[in-house]
């Protein structure tokens, strides 16, 4: 007997229920599946929490995860596919020692691997649920809008990463966000890659199924020509994606004879954008917009969004994102009037729907509110992002608080300096600023990583020339780069975000007197 994937649904749903207690954690790590989708629902069907964990990860981070939850079991792969060839990832998640792992065979109906005696198969594991009366059938555990559903985690770029919980009101808030926003309704088709263990994959998963819509998984790299003749086949009618991914199809000219006319709106988050990527994006679908979001996992959506009854410019934000509220803080923790052009760090307005009020590792109040200023009564939420409001009043985030550079007594942002020099030659695909101090003090000295397209080469002390030039005619003649390093990739979190704290540890070391000996 076949059964559809909504009847496996309820087929999880009882396994877990018979095998289970209510309230239990359970960990998925895997790529994002039909398989992945329906056990991440039948968790939840049962009363349970699902913890997110990327398939990306390492033994270690993966046990941390599992211990910060308290996860009772997790759900993963015997491997994993990429390039044709296999990867084992049951074996990552058995270093991690988890008390037991239901295992999927990557292809097939039987597990490529052999098992731990307290691990068991996929197949074995819907068979419990054969022994119920009624196994494709489930009646809902009803629980408290404040309960948890889901417990994910931050990029854990420093120390170990915050545990957020998601309650019943988390897949409210993203899914009316993707409605009010993205226009996302019956009959679309949506497509992001992402992994279910970062906070897209549970917003689109949500959007889709709340919305009326369908999801559209594609199972492979999302770089190259397969991925964008998925788009082209399915029918995908919004589309996510994240900046770097979009250099890259424009570089390879991947995407070229395929007709992406379906696509009625792109959605784009991450990282910055750039105007020039958005505009060549943009035109792949006779110049359908492109919407800027920014939030995170703990706001459960984003705080600013485009929007597609705004004119839109490519590269920024237009507006605060439905029910948020934000004000934009000068040096002195003080608002800019909202109608002033500006650039300084936000402040969330702390009544806010869908947002956690709790983490299960740190202190919340501390992480998010402490040292933030009042206003109008009540004390500002810290996200940590700068943003720069234009004349036209739209929104554009300068990189975070931390990555904020002192140049010359001149306040600026890393993300500022990379726009400028990513135009400054055809030969650049990417940079990344960052400053340090020089090793007897001073003024901080600006650095600049670098990535080249591969038909390009170049020497730095051209490229410093180019870059100096582009900055001081775009940004402040007074600024100017001391050194430029050519890097083949930029060290990024599984989830894409640059790691600037990772260059600028290599350039501290380089020009520390202990490794000139």
């Amino acid at each position: 007997m076949i059964l559809s994937q909504f009847a496996i649904r309820l087929v999880v749903a009882n396994a877990v229920d018979a095998t289970f207690s209510k309230g239990d954690a359970i960990a998925i790590d895997m790529p994002m599946t039909v398989s992945a989708v329906v056990i991440y629902l039948g968790i939840i069907l049962a009363g349970c929490v699902a913890v997110s964990i990327a398939d990306s990860f390492a033994a270690k981070e993966i046990a941390t995860r599992l211990r910060v939850s308290n996860a009772k079991a997790i759900f993963t792969q015997d491997f994993i596919l990429r390039g044709g060839r296999k990867f084992s990832l049951y074996s990552r998640v058995v270093e991690a020692d988890p008390f037991k792992a239901i295992v999927l065979p990557v292809s097939g109906n039987s597990v490529g691997i052999e098992l731990r005696k307290q691990d068991v198969s996929w197949k074995e594991f819907l068979s419990i649920a054969n022994q119920r009366p009624r196994s494709n059938h489930y009646s809902p555990v009803y629980r408290p809008i404040d309960s948890t559903i889901n417990i994910l985690f931050s990029s854990g770029t420093t120390g170990e990463p915050k545990a957020i919980p998601w309650t019943q009101l988390s897949p409210i808030r993203c899914s009316a966000d993707g409605w009010a926003h993205n226009d996302i309704r019956a009959g679309d088709v949506y497509c992001w890659p992402t992994n279910l263990g970062w906070v897209m994959g549970p917003v689109v998963l949500f959007t889709c199924f709340l919305n009326g819509a369908t999801l559209a998984l594609y199972h492979g790299s999302p770089s190259g020509r397969g991925f964008g003749k998925f788009i082209q086949d399915a029918g995908v009618t919004v589309l996510g994606t994240v900046p770097s991914l979009v250099k890259t199809w424009k570089s390879s000219n991947c995407l070229e004879g395929l007709d992406w006319t379906k696509i009625k709106c792109f959605a784009t988050t991450g990282e910055a954008s750039n105007a020039d990527d958005d505009l060549w994006l943009s035109s792949k679908s006779y110049y359908k917009p492109v919407l800027e979001c920014c939030g995170g996992t703990e706001l459960s959506s984003a705080y600013i969004q485009g929007s597609l009854l705004q004119p839109q410019a490519f590269g920024t934000f237009s507006t605060a994102a439905m029910t948020a509220g934000f004000v934009i803080l000068d040096e002195h923790g003080h608002p800019y009037p909202d109608d002033k052009a500006c650039v300084g760090e936000v402040g969330l307005l702390p009544l806010y729907l869908g947002a956690t009020n709790r983490l299960l590792n740190a202190d919340h109040e501390k992480v998010y509110f402490e040292g933030m200023p009042m206003h109008n009564g009540m004390r500002l939420r810290r996200h940590g992002d700068v943003l720069k409001r234009t004349v036209g009043g739209y929104l554009i985030v300068q990189g975070r608080a931390d990555d904020t550079m002192n140049l010359g007594g001149i306040k600026t942002s890393s993300v500022e300096i990379e726009r400028v020099c990513d135009g400054a030659d055809e030969s650049i695909l990417e940079t990344a600023a960052i400053s340090v101090a020089p090793l007897g003090g001073g003024p901080e000295q600006l650095i600049m990583f670098v990535v080249l397209k591969k038909e390009y080469s170049h020497q730095p002390e051209k490229l410093k020339i180019l870059f100096s030039r582009a900055i001081q005619s775009n940004l402040n003649p007074l600024f100017k780069v001391s050194f430029v390093k050519i890097v083949r990739e930029f060290p990024r979190t599984a989830s894409n975000k640059l790691l600037r704290r990772v260059l600028r540890d290599q350039v501290k070391q380089e020009l520390s007197p202990r490794s000139r000996i």
